[in-house]
């Protein structure tokens, strides 16, 4: 077995395959047999996606499920749906060598960067949404023995049809260093915010709160083990007027007590700047600009009113982060964790072993988004 070849397979599958040094790689021959686990209609008709027999409510539905070695490397998702904010109420899992514990537990919408329970368009490098509603992946699976792969209504309907296409690349043998995919949603409706009684980030109280440790920070994810954290999308509403995204982003690598990276400020670990046009900074003449990058985005901004909607992601590709034995990711909510939003977010990681830290996911009546009042101020920044 060419170990290279394998490796390289991993490489291209991967969302790096947009720089013009991996398209020079695409002539070496391949050493993996193309599988798909796809809804096509079994009797040759035109009815796929499982139209004769709809996921009914409560119900766990194994959509794929196959032995290895392989690599999953693309996911198409597409269904109808009229069940308001079905994007929450339907979970994904995806289970690997045989682990009675899911990998990916996340609300289907959440996972694929859809945290408000809507559709918007966008592209990134691992995930995309395209027209109509088609939910993408490209992030590479690997599995030695089995991969499976579920979908579980936990909506009021029936889920009348359910159309999927999901790639993978049958080996041989997989090396020793691949380390498997995980994804876990968490949420906070709202944070719990160090005080209501202010008016302004400005405000004393807030702006010089002190937090260097990380205390009361909103956590995106934490595990034991060896591996490599490679991004988070996270999805807000405003309970509070102004800015929502003075939280600094903390990273604990093998570490329990201390941050080994601290961050600026939330629009910063997202890449963007001035909190993206949208705290009445008016920058861009009254408007709040959107946009989606291969490894950052802002694909929903809301502006800085109670009841204001936002989406952002980043993506490690670059250089994921390394950890040994222990790693969580952390972000303030609002500075030194004064501010009460809605997080809704999905952290994406692989690790060698199993994910040990896990959080349970919340009930679906949990997971609708919805305004809190948590009092503190109503409108944006003057």
């Amino acid at each position: 077995m060419n170990t290279r070849s394998v490796i390289l397979a991993v490489v291209l599958a991967s969302t790096v395959c947009a720089k013009a040094q991996d398209l020079a790689a695409l002539p070496l021959l391949k050493t993996y047999r193309a599988e798909r686990i796809s809804s096509y209609a079994r009797d040759g008709s035109n009815l796929d996606g499982d139209q004769r027999d709809p996921i009914q409510p409560g119900e766990t539905r194994v959509i794929g499920e196959v032995s290895g070695p392989g690599i999953i490397t693309h996911i198409w998702i597409a269904f109808p749906s009229t069940e308001p904010y079905h994007l929450k109420k339907y979970v994904l899992r995806m289970y690997w060598d045989n682990d009675p514990l899911p990998a990916v537990e996340s609300p289907l919408g959440d996972f694929f960067g859809l945290g408000l329970g809507e559709y918007h368009t966008f592209e990134s490098g691992p995930i995309s949404v395209g027209s109509q509603k088609a939910l993408n992946c490209f992030f590479p699976m690997p599995f030695r023995k089995s991969a499976r792969i579920t979908l579980t209504n936990e909506g009021d309907e029936p889920l009348r049809a359910f159309y999927y296409n999901i790639d993978w690349q049958k080996y041989e043998k997989l090396p020793k260093d691949l380390a498997y995919f995980y994804a876990e949603y968490r949420q906070a409706v709202p944070n719990h915010g160090s005080t209501s009684d202010w008016s302004s980030n400005r405000d004393a109280k807030v702006n010089d709160a002190l937090n260097p440790n990380g205390d009361g920070n909103y956590v995106f994810v934490e595990t034991e083990g060896r591996g490599h954290f490679i991004g988070v999308t996270l999805s807000v509403i405003q309970n509070q007027g102004d800015w929502w995204g003075e939280g600094d982003e903390m990273m604990f690598i093998d570490d329990r007590s201390k941050p080994a990276i601290n961050g600026t400020g939330s629009e910063d670990y997202f890449l963007g700047a001035w909190c993206y046009g949208g705290c009445g900074l008016n920058f861009f003449g009254g408007q709040q600009p959107t946009f989606a990058y291969r490894l950052y985005g802002n694909p929903v901004n809301g502006g800085d009113m109670r009841g204001a909607r936002w989406t952002v992601y980043r993506f490690h590709l670059d250089s994921p982060v390394p950890f040994e034995k222990y790693f969580k990711m952390t972000i303030e909510h609002g500075h030194a964790n004064t501010r009460s939003d809605n997080f809704y977010s999905v952290a994406y990681w692989y690790q060698t072993g199993p994910h040990k830290l896990r959080q349970p996911l919340p009930p679906v009546k949990d997971r609708v988004p919805r305004l809190i009042n948590t009092e503190g101020p109503t409108v944006g920044r003057p």
